[in-house]
């Protein structure tokens, strides 16, 4: 055994207490710890030889990389709709580390049930009945290349082919039918061999990045073949709904695959005053749901839902004799595009039994009233204005004289109160700040719309 590595695993103890001390600083620090770091030019350090040692590592970052992290798991950080990570998803995170088991296979633990028994909760938690099952990706944008991928398959079912048989080639071309699409909807179809072009985009609600389901049901009225309908369960820009009921009741008309993006708009279930947005959902094909966004756990996580496992383990199932056979609880190995992962489950699991549906209903509710009253008090203000109203937990604002939004987003970000991300809304350039981290007070509403007033100034 190497010297340097000898002499760590002796010293575990003592090297994870100073791990544990570094992180306890940076978090009691989060309250003030710059909301953006604007990268700087760290020289490139050359690759060392006979190594530092643990404790020469972490004292090298400390001196070299710590200063430049952003603040992006605190309570003043509002861009990408990033969440934090709650105390209980920490020490399960940690746990992840520590224990590194795999949970592809059910061989050799039962971390693949805890996965199993925490998807469980969560398809509960967004009200998908039992005929839906699900597994852990790495983030929405994975969430959804599975979910199309097996709506690619089940299209290719429909022409009497087997598409993860013959290739996307027998399949020909497809037709993609959405008011809104996430960016990562062209991205994955781009990736699965679909194209981009594939997507043909729907006329949207005057005012609103709904979709006009008049719309949608002359389109699909127009098709020769099946296609596939991708409805938003709240948009990047402004949280805006298909109404899913309306377009799930076309399904009964014309049969295409109902894929929903519900990567942070999908958490509404969880409020009495919201749950109604998110009403049939439990009629898609597949679902995406992102975790390290409202549900406060580290990057990266995800699920991803679907009502056709026999058409995933058609797409993903991994056929090899080390494997085993697949069976009728098949491995989350034959699930998604990962074999080798990470036991992503644990930190959601702590967090679950943690704080429970009530716990993650209050940070929701709490994000929604913190978003609304930045929204009001950017609309009384003579230097912006809403480009729309405050749906959830997004407000999408724009100055109220012309500027350069990406001079207007540094200065934002130089100023270390908090951050925002840039965007374009019905033509518009504007802001977008999102809020869902667990911290989040009024008091930071208060700090977040003075750094904005400051800046409007500058």
């Amino acid at each position: 055994m190497h010297p340097r590595l000898a002499e760590d695993l002796n010293s575990l103890p003592d090297l994870l207490d100073a791990a544990r001390e570094l992180a306890g600083e940076a978090l009691a620090g989060l309250p003030e710890r710059p909301a953006a770091v604007p990268p700087g030019d760290v020289p490139r350090a050359p690759l060392p030889g006979d190594g530092a040692g643990a404790r020469g590592a972490l004292e090298e970052f400390s001196r070299r990389w710590e200063a430049g992290f952003a603040g992006s798991a605190g309570p003043r950080y509002l861009g990408f709709v990033t969440g934090g990570t709650t105390p209980a998803a920490l020490a399960g995170d940690w746990l992840t580390s520590a224990y590194d088991q795999n949970p592809a296979s059910g061989t050799d633990s039962t971390a693949s049930d805890l996965e199993r028994e925490t998807v469980g909760w969560l398809a509960e938690l967004f009200g998908l009945g039992p005929e839906f099952s699900g597994a852990f990706v790495s983030g929405a944008t994975m969430s959804t290349v599975t979910g199309l991928a097996i709506a690619r398959e089940w299209l290719g079912e429909r022409a009497g082919i087997s598409v993860s048989e013959d290739g996307a080639a027998a399949l020909g071309p497809v037709t993609v039918l959405s008011g809104s699409a996430h960016s990562s909807v062209l991205k994955a179809m781009s990736f699965l061999g679909m194209g981009r072009s594939a997507l043909r985009k729907l006329p949207v609600l005057p005012g609103r990045e709904a979709v006009d389901v008049d719309q949608l049901a002359a389109a699909l009225e127009s098709l020769d073949g099946p296609a596939v309908v991708v409805a938003n369960a709240g948009t990047v820009n402004t949280v805006d709904f298909d109404d899913l009921r309306a377009i799930a009741a076309l399904k009964q008309r014309y049969g295409f695959w109902l894929h929903v993006d519900a990567a942070f708009g999908g958490f509404a279930a969880l409020a009495p005053e919201h749950a109604a947005l998110t009403a049939g959902l439990d009629q898609a094909d597949s679902v995406v749901v992102d975790l390290h966004k409202w549900l406060n756990v580290p990057y990266d996580s995800a699920v991803q839902f679907t009502r056709r496992r026999d058409l995933q383990l058609r797409v993903f199932g991994n056929t090899a004799a080390y494997l085993g056979e697949i069976g009728e609880k098949p491995d989350f190995l034959h699930l998604t595009p990962e074999n080798s992962r990470r036991l992503r489950a644990l930190p959601a699991w702590f967090s679950l039994v943690a704080y429970g549906r009530d716990g993650h209903r209050e940070i929701v509710e709490r994000c929604v009233s913190l978003a609304r009253d930045l929204g009001a008090r950017l609309d009384g203000s003579p230097h912006w204005r809403l480009l729309a109203p405050v749906r959830l937990n997004v407000v999408c604002f724009a100055p109220a004289v012309e500027r350069d939004i990406d001079a207007l987003v540094h200065a934002i970000a130089e100023d270390g109160t908090t951050f925002l991300t840039p965007t374009v809304y019905d033509g518009h350039p504007a802001l977008r700040a999102a809020f869902s981290n667990w911290r989040t007070t009024a008091a930071d509403v208060d700090r977040v719309f003075a750094a904005l007033e400051r800046a409007a100034a500058g």
